[in-house]
């Protein structure tokens, strides 16, 4: 199997010595293996992307060595294969329009006992599906009902896991047992664990709830377009930092819906600073153009990360 793998930065500020650890690992796993690194950027946050972090990005990766195999694909340019996506979805009734802000969320969840602990799983708080039933007839005709626009839109998981729990019925003549998904990973599991990661459409109700799939000032999501992202590229192996392993029963379950390939995870530690905190882009002092300016190598990044 061919190898093709990628570093997918936001032009929402400077790469930091995290980005450099995380670009510099897929480039050195591709090039092991005679494969392809590709360069995506995720400026799908209009508000925060900036021309100028994305310039900076050229030239950081390429002071450090990293080349890319292919011209950038920008998240930008592919709105439109977004919304395909999701006006499938909407046809197929598995999607629904939000307007609940986060404390209508934090107050449908804490009553009627006041300061109750508010479940949270990958995508944050767990949505308790307050929206879900208010659409229940013109999901039913989904065709007439044109998709708002000035809404979030949340996939309806328990819709669509008593869909898939009868299609695995079908598929297998003696029926009984329960349908699953799963993914190999050779990095940081969720639990810390590699291997073949299983999960059922059970544990995405309880522990991931209706996530938004499409956010109201975007168009699209985090995960719907780096799912999406990732088939069009081609992509066998997602090398990525662990603080995205929660989110890739999420992934693999879009991919599933969307009859998209499921590559192999590689979630990688994470680089942190003397205290112990993840490095991030507010963090600027860490930024990798200062390093530059005072003089640092390439060599001494990878001495710094550990590469």
């Amino acid at each position: 199997m061919a190898f093709v793998t990628r570093f997918a930065p936001s032009p929402t500020g400077p790469l930091h010595l995290g980005h450099a650890y995380s670009a510099m690992l897929a480039h050195d796993m591709a090039v092991a293996e005679g494969g392809k690194f590709l360069l995506r950027i995720e400026d799908i946050d209009r508000s925060r992307s900036k021309p100028e972090w994305e310039i900076q990005i050229y030239e950081d990766l390429q002071w450090l060595g990293i080349w890319w195999d292919e011209a950038p694909q920008r998240q930008s340019d592919r709105l439109v294969d977004y919304r395909k996506a999701l006006d499938g979805l909407w046809l197929r009734g598995l999607i629904y329009p939000c307007r609940c802000t986060r404390r209508d969320i934090e107050t449908a969840l804490s009553a009627p006992q006041e300061g109750a602990e508010v479940p949270v799983g990958p995508d944050g708080i767990i949505y308790p599906g307050t929206c879900r039933s208010e659409m229940a007839f013109e999901r039913s005709f989904p065709e007439t009902y044109p998709r708002p626009n000035d809404a979030n839109l949340r996939l309806d998981l328990g819709c669509i896991a008593a869909n898939l729990v009868f299609e695995h019925r079908i598929d297998n003549a003696h029926g009984g047992g329960h349908w699953q998904t799963s993914y190999r990973e050779t990095g940081i599991g969720p639990n810390g664990q590699s291997g073949l990661i299983a999960f059922s459409p059970e544990d995405m109700q309880t522990e991931v709830g209706d996530f938004v799939i499409a956010r109201r000032d975007m168009g699209t999501s985090y995960h719907l377009s780096v799912v999406l992202d990732d088939a069009a590229q081609g992509m066998t192996h997602v090398v990525r930092g662990a603080d995205l392993s929660e989110a890739t029963r999420i992934h693999v379950f879009l991919q599933r819906l969307l009859g998209l390939p499921t590559p192999i995870y590689h979630h990688h530690r994470l680089i942190r600073d003397d205290h112990g905190k993840r490095l991030a882009k507010r963090d600027d002092a860490r930024a990798l153009s200062k390093y530059r300016a005072e003089g640092a190598t390439p060599a001494d990044i990878r001495r710094m990360v550990g590469l």
